[in-house]
């Protein structure tokens, strides 16, 4: 907690909660519009270890100084998180999750998942690296809908292990094609070199995932991306931090030249809340070991703040 009089010029505290939201209990929700909870650790692989275990803190961090405005108007969505329409939000903290057992990890995050789908509320998750989307996308399952993912990433994901291990942050996609639940994958933001190889890439085709690379999505626009989203239909976007363009995103894993903005990331998830049901957001991959001035921890929970938002507006 830090005293934010002299920087600011007001009085208060920083708040440990997400953008000061009030804090929740998994076990006692009562009837939320949206739960966030951080999951520090799914299944990540031994040599790149937990880089991304500290990111849901750090991310709470990056936007704990805009937490006393939590009541002001916000113009990236028209209004303010303590408006009556946007309903109650609340910040679950986080997941004690393991270093070692990662199939009690993904448990874990189903559950927390479910608990908050049980309650009614929606799912905010913020990882933890590209692993944590997989058992996110699990607690969908027997809630009789089928879903459409939208992944604005780097990279595609479609590996079917990588050293014997299939759970990893290479095999999300892959994984969501394989449950009963997941009807449709539109996957945008592609570029340079990932763990995809021709082979992987044809295997995603095949299954009839739509891929957008960064450059189509800057040729076509937005646009482009929303008409592949059925109206009506039920959404789980899962955003990896290196989607985003290096030069406002230099704390991930992989950085790479010629991502998407800060707006089109946000037109993608407006657009989606506009045209059909926004059931659940996950944020992966940041590192916070890179950000060198918390601009990237600021840009990642703006993102998650907007989702947020989105969310609880209907």
């Amino acid at each position: 907690m830090k005293d934010l009089s002299e920087i600011y010029g007001i009085d208060g505290e920083v708040s440990a909660t997400f953008y000061g939201l009030p804090a929740g209990d998994l076990n006692q929700l009562g009837s939320p519009a949206v739960a966030i909870v951080g999951a520090p650790i799914a299944t990540p692989y031994p040599v790149f270890d937990t880089f991304s275990a500290d990111a849901p803190n750090a991310i709470r961090a990056g936007m704990a100084y805009d937490a006393p405005f939590i009541s002001h108007h916000d113009y990236d969505f028209g209004g303010s998180l303590l408006e009556d329409q946007f309903g109650k939000i609340v910040d679950c903290g986080d997941l004690k999750t393991s270093e070692t057992d990662y199939p009690a990890n993904r448990q874990m995050i189903s559950t927390a998942v479910r608990q908050i789908l049980d309650a009614g509320g929606k799912p905010l998750v913020i990882g933890g690296d590209d692993s944590i989307p997989t058992p996110v996308f699990q607690a969908f399952a027997d809630r009789g809908k089928d879903y459409t993912i939208l992944q604005i990433d780097a990279h595609i994901d479609w590996r079917d292990e990588v050293n014997n291990e299939r759970w990893g942050l290479s095999s999300t996609m892959r994984r969501a094609s394989e449950m009963e639940h997941i009807e449709r994958i539109v996957q945008v933001g592609m570029r340079s070199p990932g763990s995809a190889r021709r082979g992987e890439v044809e295997v995603a085709e095949a299954w009839g995932a739509t891929i957008i690379t960064a450059q189509s999505l800057f040729r076509d626009g937005v646009g482009s991306v929303l008409e592949l989203i059925p109206a009506d239909s039920n959404v789980l976007i899962t955003f990896d931090c290196d989607a985003l363009d290096s030069g406002i995103m230099p704390a991930v894993m992989s950085p790479s030249p010629g991502g998407l903005t800060y707006w089109q990331t946000l037109e993608l998830i407006q657009g989606v809340a506009a045209k059909a049901n926004l059931c659940g957001f996950n944020c992966v991959e940041f590192m916070p070991s890179r950000d060198t001035n918390g601009l990237a921890a600021q840009t990642a929970g703006r993102i998650c703040l907007n989702a947020a938002a989105e969310m609880a507006r209907k």
